[in-house]
């Protein structure tokens, strides 16, 4: 926990797929201060894209969320990260393919680990289906490189985020539309 403006900020580790989708739901759920894209659970320094794309550094695509737990719990992070991709697919968000695209959470407490726990089973009960979500220990995160943080919100006609970001943002915001920052 960091001391912000005198409130407690948490951090929470997620990946679900390609950043460039899981960024922009989290960045408009109120109680989120920061939404990073990046890197988390390989082997080599500082990866580059490329290098995590090519499948050899073990990392894994994140978002790093900083929220204060105080306007959001953990509990509905899990639960918004669960609507948004699917936990059953190993390595795998629709045509993105590969371990870079595993289904993880980078628990950053043993109450964040028991959390997780609790939501799997819940979620696998739900969906009558195996849950393939990692459950690790925090690792280090690597920012991504600038391009693509805020890809979606710079790049709204580009076709990946025409295609697949904007019907996951506009499930999410009307599953969520009351967890959302007000304009």
């Amino acid at each position: 926990m960091d001391k912000h403006e005198d409130r407690q900020i948490e951090t929470a580790l997620l990946g679900g797929g390609c950043f460039w989708c899981l960024e922009p739901a989290f960045a408009q759920l109120d109680g989120v201060e920061q939404v990073l894209p990046g890197y988390a659970g390989g082997k080599l320094e500082n990866p580059s894209y490329e290098e995590v794309c090519a499948g050899h550094t073990g990392h894994i695509e994140v978002v790093q969320i900083r929220f204060d737990p105080l306007r959001i719990d953990f509990e509905e992070l899990l639960a918004v990260f669960f609507a948004i991709h699917d936990p059953t697919t190993l390595d795998r968000q629709g045509n993105d393919v590969g371990a870079q695209y595993a289904s993880v959470i980078f628990y950053q407490s043993q109450q964040q680990r028991h959390q997780a726990e609790a939501m799997i089973q819940k979620v696998t009960q739900l969906l009558s289906k195996p849950v393939v979500t990692q459950l690790r220990p925090a690792s280090r995160f690597w920012s991504a490189e600038m391009v693509h943080h805020e890809y979606y919100e710079r790049n709204p006609q580009q076709g990946y985020c025409r295609v697949i970001i904007e019907p996951k943002l506009r499930k999410f915001r009307e599953q969520f539309r009351g967890r959302l920052k007000k304009a």
